[in-house]
């Protein structure tokens, strides 16, 4: 999707209008030449009325510290311990990092403010390793950032706790993310890394609910690439909390985050706690989507040609597949009750979401349809897709005698000679 198109982008508007959005940043985007152009997604951002916390890391700016001074770090993630040598580098780093923030904030004419905002406690003693400064994330002053959005502000938070004495602690910018993300009940928490998105096995994970992600992380968290592991389980903990998606995209590609956000495809992982996907029936409002859907199939002569009042003749038979609230693929089940069949009719996927289960999902949706129904079998008539329900769907090829009179009546009538498909149902 072209961020640039309006007609896009405005779809989701209502669904996120007034909501917070949590994006969690690491250091090396901060500083990479893309970061001016992500700053420009947030723009857009705001001027749609989305509220935006910014979270940032500081791991590579700490590493190029230690080098540059010659002081062995001891720790760089916020996991760790945390000494006195490394706490000095993080503040120094998070400081630095902090104000360029701002700095490109300005640039965007967006108002912004750094936050002390994160109440820590040291990590304590684990396993026998006191971790000194590294600090746990005890509350996030939610009163403090609900001030600073309620006057178009963006609160910018570091990877730094504060206690009641005013001790600094090192925080993993990923647990404050997630913090603050359950804190303000934001509905989206993204981190913007240098990776493409989780990655398992050396396969990207496009899209996955919660639960298959922590069986996982429970049974093969070694399977996931190192710098994924982090963003994993803090996925998983963001969406038990409450928080309905949880993105992990590349903030080195250009106009990436708007690509994420306003696109049912999106650029990187999406962990979701709900049926993000559902099947449902198609109502009055969806037959423009339908007609918009098969448009294409439709030039190629791929699905037989369809009127609007075709469709609403016919609408309680039509079923959609959704994203995010967006058709994306419809289908049909035309019940023929006395002679035991149905024929399954309008099956097409948008292109943007090919080879994703989709077809395959809407298929077996249609056969217990029909199953419910009391019919004994589906047929399907084709032109082109005639290989894919044979060896995707397990139908067989028959023959118009196959077909309830009436229908053959009519498949003679139109002179498409589709191949006639046909599925005992048991």
């Amino acid at each position: 999707m072209k961020p640039t198109d309006l007609r896009g982008i405005l779809k989701y508007v209502p669904q996120f209008r007034d909501k917070t959005f949590i994006l969690s940043v690491d250091g090396a985007i901060v500083t990479d030449e893309n970061f001016p152009n992500l700053l420009l997604d947030v723009a857009v951002l705001r001027s749609l009325n989305i509220r935006v916390v910014l979270v940032h890391g500081i791991s590579a700016q700490l590493r190029a510290l230690a080098e540059e001074q010659g002081v062995p770090a001891s720790d760089l993630d916020g996991s760790g311990v945390t000494d006195a040598a490394t706490l000095r580098l993080a503040l120094l780093a998070a400081n630095r990092l902090t104000h360029e923030i701002l700095e490109g904030l300005s640039a965007n004419d967006l108002r912004a403010a750094a936050t002390n905002a994160i109440v820590a406690h040291p990590m304590g003693i684990r396993q026998g390793v006191d971790h000194l400064f590294t600090g746990r994330v005890e509350r996030v002053d939610v009163e403090l950032l609900e001030t600073l959005l309620s006057h178009d502000i963006i609160p910018v938070i570091p990877p730094l706790g504060f206690d009641g004495d005013g001790r600094t602690y090192r925080v993993n910018s990923d647990s404050v993310a997630l913090a603050v993300a359950q804190a303000l009940r934001a509905v989206k928490l993204m981190f913007i890394t240098t990776s493409q998105g989780l990655y398992w096995r050396g396969q990207l994970i496009r899209q996955m609910m919660v639960g298959e992600l922590e069986t996982l992380l429970e049974k093969s968290s070694t399977d996931f690439a190192p710098e994924s592991l982090s963003k994993a389980h803090h996925a998983a903990a963001a969406c038990r909390s409450g928080v309905q998606r949880v993105h992990i995209i590349n903030g080195r590609e250009d106009e990436g985050l708007l690509a994420e956000v306003f696109s049912n495809e999106g650029i990187g992982t999406l962990i979701y706690a709900d049926e993000y996907q559902q099947i449902r029936p198609a109502r009055k409002k969806d037959v423009r989507a339908i007609l918009a859907l098969t448009r294409q199939a439709v030039q190629s002569d791929e699905l037989v040609k369809r009127t609007r009042a075709d469709i609403e003749r016919s609408l309680a038979d039509f079923y959609i597949f959704e994203i995010d609230q967006n058709p994306v693929a419809c289908v049909a089940l035309h019940p023929w009750p006395e002679c035991g069949k149905g024929e399954l009719a309008c099956l097409y996927v948008n292109p943007s979401h090919e080879n994703q289960g989709i077809g395959r999902k809407l298929i077996q949706f249609i056969e217990s349809k029909a199953r419910e129904l009391g019919l004994s079998e589906l047929f399907a008539l084709s032109t082109q897709a005639f290989t894919y329900f044979q060896s995707k769907a397990g139908f067989a090829e028959g023959s118009p005698e196959d077909l309830p009179p009436a229908r053959r009546e009519k498949y003679e009538q139109s002179g498409r000679r589709s191949k006639v498909l046909i599925k005992k149902l048991r």
